[in-house]
């Protein structure tokens, strides 16, 4: 069997070792772009701030380790056409200094595309000291710029821009952060909730501008304004941070069916082609709770679809589930996590819903450390719970977590009211914060009966 996996990211690494892990004799081949693999994107931020050391150190493997178990890891290379009739790829690399057209031909292939930044086209995106965070490439680059550069605005108040932005300021730089809509991480707090991340930011000195548009950079050859709305701001460095969109033209352009959103798959990360798969950031799925198609561009993801299309590739069964979209980050030294819905995504999927709150503490009020911790808890009228955000300095991830399994498990409000937590007085309440969120949205409840 010969297996073409287009992408070295999360999705297509794991596919590749998956599948040697169910067959020994598989002949695996990854075609990437990158001249980095197995690195993870999403430490670019702390690296900028020096809280990770070094870009080095967010490289778990180099393509030797893969070759090691027999993967050939083909870097610094782009695969241009697909030709499904023929189970044919046609990519270019560089070799000797020169450009070579090699065409490799496959069993099955995987489609691990991930996704591109979006930049928006306005004028001035191409001035000297306008950046993307996207590759070790890109975070080497703000780096350096960063050594020169005082005032830095960042477009886009999404997890990667906030991160971005924070870490950039504990450098000592000016930040400001800039969001055409009325708030900050849009898609996965509501309104109140980013409110309080916001609040801290801009107690850590970084300036925040909301629904205002960017208009326009400006400069001669480095950017020296950003126009945004009616203002304009000083910047000698711009971090576009205003998302990410899949890449799809060549599952496309293969024939693959392609959804609302990205390439459309089964529940085996199979497309409308049998012997093409597809993972990570360029596919679509299935939300758990609305049912509806949509994307989940995280690392989790793309590892948990890599293992499934590995077993049917390898002879094996396993579906991959719809997803909640558990989504933690650290700003600064704020912790904020969401899985499932929220008030505002609910109102837009037509499903009624109901809110509780809790503000308490993550240890025993009288342990020293503790620290304070708000939680939003989110479930349809019904009681089920659906929904869950978070915000402390400590003890997020693990909540969310538990808050995931809940909703995937259809718990219901009073259900979790009456579970058992685990309590010690360094690590916990005695009523854990998110038992007091369920509580008061049990109390709330009882005005829909």
């Amino acid at each position: 069997m010969k297996v073409v996996v287009i992408g070295g990211g999360a999705g297509g690494l794991t596919v590749a070792s998956n599948i040697r892990k169910y067959d020994s004799d598989a002949e695996i081949t990854v075609i990437t772009t990158d001249s980095h693999v197995a690195y993870s994107p999403c430490a670019i931020p702390y690296v900028l701030g020096g809280e990770i050391g070094s870009f080095e150190d967010i490289i778990m493997h180099e393509p030797e380790d893969y070759k090691e178990k027999g993967i050939n890891i083909i870097t610094e290379s782009k695969v241009h056409k697909i030709l499904s009739d023929e189970n044919k790829v046609e990519y270019r690399v560089k070799e000797d200094g020169k450009n070579l057209e090699k065409i490799e031909d496959y069993d099955y292939l995987v489609i691990a595309t991930g996704g591109s930044s979006f930049i928006p086209p306005v004028e001035g995106v191409d001035l000297e000291g306008v950046f993307k965070v996207r590759t070790i490439e890109d975070g080497e680059k703000i780096k350096e710029w960063a050594k020169k550069s005082s005032k830095v605005v960042v477009i886009g108040a999404g997890a990667i821009g906030l991160e971005t932005g924070c870490e950039l300021k504990q450098l000592g730089l000016d930040v400001t952060v800039t969001e055409m809509l009325p708030q900050i991480l849009p898609r996965s707090l509501d309104p109140d909730m980013a409110l309080k991340v916001q609040n801290y930011m801009e107690k850590e000195g970084v300036k925040v501008v909301l629904g205002k548009p960017v208009e326009k950079l400006i400069g001669e050859k480095r950017v020296e304004k950003v126009a945004v709305g009616e203002e304009l701001m000083d910047a000698d460095m711009v971090i576009m941070a205003t998302g990410v969109r899949p890449r799809i033209s060549l599952a496309s352009e293969a024939g693959c069916k392609i959804g609302r959103w990205a390439v459309e798959v089964n529940e085996k990360m199979q497309t409308s082609i049998p012997n093409i798969y597809a993972v990570g950031d360029c596919v679509e799925v299935h939300d758990a709770i609305t049912g509806q198609n949509t994307l989940s561009p995280f690392g989790t993801t793309a590892v948990r679809q890599g293992k499934v299309a590995a077993k049917n590739i390898a002879g094996k069964t396993a579906s991959f589930r719809p997803v909640l979209n558990s989504v933690v980050s650290k700003i600064g030294k704020l912790e904020l996590g969401a899985v499932g819905l929220s008030e505002t995504t609910g109102d837009l999927s037509g499903i009624p819903t109901v809110a509780g709150r809790s503000s308490a503490l993550t240890r025993a009020r009288y342990y020293p450390g503790c620290k304070p911790i708000d939680i939003k808890l989110i479930c349809n009228r019904e009681g089920t719970i659906v929904g869950c955000q978070i915000i402390a300095k400590e003890t997020v991830a693990e909540r969310v977590d538990t808050m995931s399994i809940a909703i995937a498990k259809q718990v219901k409000c009073d259900e979790l009211v009456s579970m058992e937590f685990a309590y010690a007085p360094p690590v916990s309440m005695v009523v854990d914060p998110v038992v007091l969120a369920a509580e008061d949205a049990c109390e709330k409840l009882k005005n829909f009966k």
